[in-house]
């Protein structure tokens, strides 16, 4: 805050400004805004402009996201695309197969923007692929084994076989959540918009929150789920997702009296609000503000939600909170599930880089990497489809499962490895009014491009925000021009 020293005393008869925000946990600001309040602040100056009124534009056909996030890449040829012409022509190249042609597409070229100087080769020798698939439930769906339990759940899923995005580097992470390269800078994430164009459902936890390890600066960061210029107000508050200490920087000191904690939260807001009545234009004071609020009001909320302990033993063993491997993704899987219920818009949850410093980067062992880091979250994916489901959560709460591109059909090195490959990969959705038992969309014969129904990761967005009654077109902030390609268009083909 600007020239606070000059109403805080210290030992020389003035007051200890760090003591005071230590003691009332008010690190809880970092949590919050954390570095994204130089950025987002310089960002948001003076704009006289009313936001949205918290209303959404239509009737909507949910109320929160749940969006999960599996760093690294995943592998559409394992998972939800199987491509049996890649058993067929293993060892042999690309160009020796019926299929050479997908080299020559223009797609090759035209939708990957280089993040390093040297092109990315493509790797020309096919690798079969590393597990067998079933035909899955009633609508008899392909997944492969990697995924047994989720594959249960494939009557609910909608599949999207035919997603591409242009970075073909581990930034697509800041791509596949903003719609935008890296190289174009940053932008309001999808949760960011929600949270700018829906109210609070409870005003005593927030509208967006962020839980599993955090984006590496240099994929994008805090920017993944950051407000950029709609204001600091509107990014992601990261929890802890250790439930005996889920607000590290936001719980209260010790031995200190509520009625002591209400008077020194009650002092910091009195100086706040000097300061924001000295600096109108700051709009980072303002959400200064609201967070010390929110915070003081979390410090009860959110303590509970993390209370596993009160699920029935079924709920908490149909996430994998019994079994080491699925302990903590579970966690944050049934958290979300909680936080829903509590009237949270928009959960991020992401996965990969907690156990494996390399997430499902698979450039080499495949089938080591994906088969372990499936055990992990395959078992908690169900758990949250079906929980969501038997309580009637399913109807008003969209899943996104998602990742930042899929892996080469090619083979990389000599560890049967495959490399990242943002010209065709899947993700899937479900719930909020989705259809469920369907695979749309298709990549061609190897997996290689997205050639029925293509569809860029705004058009999942479009999706999120058209069943959240939001029409993104109104979603804009005057003097920050939006492109085509930002908005998207929802998929109505999965809207049920």
């Amino acid at each position: 805050m600007k020239d606070m020293r000059s109403f805080a005393p210290n030992a020389c008869g003035r007051v200890d400004r760090r003591q005071i925000l230590t003691r009332a946990g008010m690190g809880f600001t970092g949590l919050v805004l954390g570095s994204m309040f130089h950025r987002d602040a310089a960002a948001s100056e003076q704009r006289p402009w009313a936001p949205p009124d918290g209303k959404p534009h239509f009737a909507p056909k949910a109320k929160s996201v749940i969006w999960v996030f599996l760093q690294g890449g995943v592998s559409h040829l394992e998972s939800f695309d199987p491509k049996p012409e890649l058993n067929k022509y293993a060892g042999r190249t690309i160009g020796e197969t019926p299929h050479a042609g997908v080299l020559d597409s223009p797609l090759v070229k035209k939708n990957v923007v280089q993040f390093t100087a040297a092109e990315r080769k493509l790797m020309m020798n096919v690798m079969p692929l590393q597990v067998g698939f079933k035909k899955r439930g009633q609508s008899g769906i392909e997944i492969s084994d990697w995924w047994p339990h989720l594959g249960a759940t494939v009557d609910k899923l909608a599949i999207l076989r035919s997603i591409w995005t242009t970075d073909n580097d581990h930034a697509a992470q800041l791509q596949f959540h903003t719609g935008r390269h890296i190289f174009q800078g940053f932008h309001p994430s999808i949760g960011s918009w929600v949270h700018y164009g829906l109210g609070s459902m409870n005003e005593n936890v927030p509208k967006f929150v962020v839980l599993g390890p955090p984006v590496p600066p240099h994929l994008g960061g805090m920017g993944v789920s950051g407000g950029h210029y709609l204001g600091p107000q509107h990014a992601g508050v990261h929890l802890s997702g250790d439930p005996a200490n889920p607000l590290p920087y936001a719980s209260p000191a010790e031995k200190l009296a509520a009625g002591e904690q209400k008077s020194e939260f009650e002092f910091i807001d009195e100086l706040n609000r000097l300061d924001a009545d000295r600096y109108p234009a700051d709009a980072s004071i303002r959400a200064r503000i609201k967070s010390y609020e929110l915070a003081f009001r979390m410090q009860t909320a959110i303590p509970e939600v993390f209370q596993f302990q009160e699920e029935p033993e079924h709920i908490r063993k149909s996430y994998g909170l019994d079994q080491e491997n699925t302990k903590h993704f579970g966690q944050d899987l049934l958290a979300a599930r909680r936080l829903v219920e509590r009237g949270v818009r928009f959960v991020q949850i992401f996965h990969g880089y907690r156990t494996d410093g390399n997430g499902w980067d698979a450039h080499s062992e495949l089938k080591k990497n994906h088969s372990k880091l499936c055990g992990e979250v395959d078992l908690p994916l169900a758990g949250l489809i079906r929980d969501l489901d038997q309580r009637g959560l399913l109807n008003e709460t969209i899943v996104v499962w998602g990742t930042e591109f899929g892996r080469t059909p090619g083979v990389e090195g000599l560890r049967e490895g495959r490399d990242h490959h943002p010209f065709g990969f899947s993700c899937w959705m479900a719930g909020g009014g989705l259809k469920g038992g369907i695979a749309h969309g298709a990549t061609d014969e190897l997996g290689f491009h997205a050639v029925e129904n293509r569809h860029y990761v705004t058009d999942i967005h479009a999706t999120v925000l058209h069943q959240m009654g939001l029409d993104p077109r109104r979603l804009e902030m005057p003097g920050h021009k939006r492109l085509d390609i930002d908005f998207g268009e929802p998929i109505r083909e999965i809207l049920a």
